[in-house]
């Protein structure tokens, strides 16, 4: 809709842009006054919506758009270049080449100079997109795996430098890699300059962050907040000794929560972020937007305000840097995951999300061996927005939280606490007979839950495997480590893999031994990369090899395989053995692909019918992709080894592999 007064204001600051050094050409300029024409409605509506109702909003409105020109003003030409080309393309990130991996940069490969070393290795598994986990300047002692940020605009000295951040999203573009940076929205380390200037009494910044002069307030947020480390950091508020006042702090006591309410912390912040965007960064990953508003009798999660808060972020994101997307780090009940994608389909928010109930249901599935909740579960999701996306994922540096609802545990005829109970018991070693080897992290005994801790392959039974020398045992666990990867791979959305589970990795139990890391067992699932047992990948028969090759394989033909492109194409299938989880992906070319899961430890089968009614040409034939051989057939049914996963095209749509590549179609 027209808005006069808004229409006139934006002519001013164009006016006076165009006029400040150093001048823009006029292209460029072009450029910027297109973009923020566009947005500038909605930016007005979103900041009037969240600070209209104070006296000086339009002083930080004003800053606001300031940031904006001057983030423009120096961002790189080449990267105003892939702007243009990305906007042009703007749904380029759903494309079926992007395969992804998450790593500690000092755990990977020490500091930026070496992991540039490792790019090759990357390349042979097929990876072209990273995500760094935390590199930015933190405090040495307490820092959250470095999710305490005391300076957004330095790199840890440990890792190397931002002119090292900018010379290696040089070589990802050059490469078609795409590059992952955290931005920590909700909270900052305790030694940053804000907080500390905020500890000195400056008012100011202690308007930065919730503060408060005695518990009066704090023990009414306390009512209805839940506590997020329930053992190690009970609360959400820290007595402060050099202020004598109690601080927020949702997560630690050391990393203090950001006060949105304020203006000047949204300058801030968006300022922060453009800088990081100007770095190189294609994806920028929001560390906890879950947080960002905080409303006292509610749970001060999810909350509209907060959403507003990302949609303006968006925004501003797209007059200077339309080509980087956001990532919601978001892992909350799965229907409010679906709102960080945007409730509208004007919304601009963030494109793409975690599927944390796929992951948490992957893990259900492998311990009870059906896949009864999983296609519940996901049957019942709401479509996300046509041209978002999801990030498919079999685990992360965090722990794996249980987070799908027990009304579809109840519908399934099972008492939802003994399920879950039963779960954690079969991961954490309680669970007589269970290979897994994991540990509960963060038991919270005033109502029994608890998530879980363990690297991928200690959780499907490699460890115990190894350790007990089974043949079968060990050939089970890659097994099931393959089956978790070929879901990942092949359901709607952008796979990621973390760092040492391509060959298998175990869990480090050397985090004991470190004061700074003991209390928290989720470092047992963030070991080193062991470069020796890399080097096995190249073994024959070696565990490394067999898991290496596999994923290599699984990445290739994804890569070849254009209806796994993610269209909101992904429709779940019936299918009667309650083991067995089936779904199609197809496009409207005619290319399809029928993915059928077996998570039990035995023989299954299902009726050959399922082929017949997806239109698949049984008298052409069908073949698997991955063993390029036809599935295996009983009569009219469909047989299933242990752990065994089909991906079912027809043969016309089929060409056959050469060393993880795709043998060229001969002429004739």
């Amino acid at each position: 809709m027209y808005d006069a007064q808004q229409h006139n204001i934006l002519n001013k600051l164009l006016d006076r842009y165009q006029k400040q050094p150093p001048q823009l050409n006029v292209e460029v300029f072009r450029d910027f006054n297109t973009r923020l024409s566009a947005n500038f409605g909605i930016i007005t509506e979103l900041y009037q919506s969240l600070y209209g109702h104070r006296n000086d909003h339009p002083k930080y409105f004003l800053e606001l758009i300031d940031v904006l020109f001057k983030a423009f003003q120096q961002r790189h030409p080449s990267l105003r270049n892939q702007d243009k080309s990305r906007e042009k393309d703007p749904h380029w990130l759903l494309n079926q080449k992007w395969v992804g991996m998450m790593l500690y940069p000092e755990h990977f490969a020490k500091d930026l100079s070496g992991f540039s070393e490792k790019l090759d290795y990357l390349q042979e598994l097929g990876v072209n997109w990273v995500h760094l986990m935390p590199l930015l300047m933190s405090p040495s002692n307490e820092s959250d795996g470095g999710y305490a940020v005391s300076d957004y605009r330095k790199v840890d000295p440990k890792f190397g430098s931002m002119a090292q951040i900018r010379t290696l999203a040089k070589k990802f573009r050059d490469r078609d890699m795409l590059l992952t940076l955290d931005l920590v929205l909700n909270h900052t380390s305790d030694e940053h300059e804000w907080a500390k200037k905020a500890k000195k009494g400056d008012k100011q910044y202690q308007d930065y962050y919730y503060i408060f002069p005695d518990r009066q307030i704090p023990d009414q947020f306390e009512t209805s907040m839940p506590e997020i480390f329930p053992v190690s950091a009970p609360g959400n508020f820290t007595y402060v000794e050099s202020l004598e006042k109690w601080v927020m702090t949702v997560f630690h006591q050391y990393q203090w929560d950001l006060n949105y309410r304020n203006p000047q912390v949204l300058c801030e912040m968006i300022d922060v972020l453009l800088f990081l965007a100007n770095q190189g960064v294609d994806l920028l990953r929001l560390d906890a937007p879950a947080f960002l508003w905080k409303e006292m009798g509610t749970s001060c999660q999810n909350l509209p305000k907060a959403h507003q808060i990302l949609k303006l972020m968006k925004r501003c994101a797209e007059v200077v840097a339309p080509g980087v997307k956001f990532i919601a780090e978001a892992i909350v009940a799965p229907l409010e995951i679906m709102k960080y994608f945007g409730e509208h389909p004007d919304d601009h928010e963030c494109e793409i999300a975690y599927h944390a109930p796929l992951m948490a249901l992957i893990w259900e599935a492998i311990a009870t061996g059906e896949a009864r909740l999983l296609n519940k579960v996901i049957q019942n999701l709401p479509q996300k927005p046509w041209g978002t996306t999801w990030i498919n994922y079999a685990r992360c540096h965090d722990d794996i939280g249980l987070g799908f609802d027990d009304i579809y545990i109840y519908e399934l005829g099972l008492d939802a606490k003994l399920h879950r109970a039963y779960i954690l018991d079969y991961y954490t070693g309680k669970f007589e007979g269970s290979p897994a080897k994991g540990a509960p992290f963060m038991f919270n005994p005033k109502n029994g839950d608890a998530r879980i801790s363990g690297t991928l392959a200690s959780l499907s039974g490699l460890e115990t495997a190894l350790k007990s020398k089974s043949k079968q045992a060990i050939e089970d666990a890659i097994k099931k480590i393959t089956l978790v990867h070929s879901i990942i791979m092949s359901f709607g959305g952008l796979p990621l893999i973390y760092s040492g589970d391509e060959i298998g990795l175990l869990n480090d139990y050397s985090y004991l031994k470190d004061p700074a890391k003991a209390y928290d067992n989720r470092w047992m699932h963030r070991p080193m990369m062991d470069w020796k047992a890399a080097e096995k990948r190249k073994k024959d028969r070696a565990v490394e090899k067999q898991i290496f090759s596999a994923l290599q394989k699984l990445i290739a033909i994804r890569k070849e395989s254009p209806e796994w492109a993610d269209h909101n194409n992904t429709t779940l299938s019936y299918c009667e053995n309650k083991h067995i989880f089936t779904y199609l992906r197809w496009n409207e070319l005619g290319r399809k692909t029928l993915v059928m899961a077996n998570f039990h430890s035995s023989v299954q089968y299902i009726k050959k019918d399922i082929l017949y009614r997806h239109g698949f040409d049984m008298d052409r034939g069908v073949v698997d992709k991955f063993s390029g051989k036809a599935p295996t057939y009983l009569k009219e049914l469909v047989a299933f080894q242990p752990f065994q996963f089909y991906w079912i095209t027809n043969k016309k749509h089929y060409t056959p592999m050469v060393k993880g590549r795709k043998r060229p179609k001969s002429k004739k």
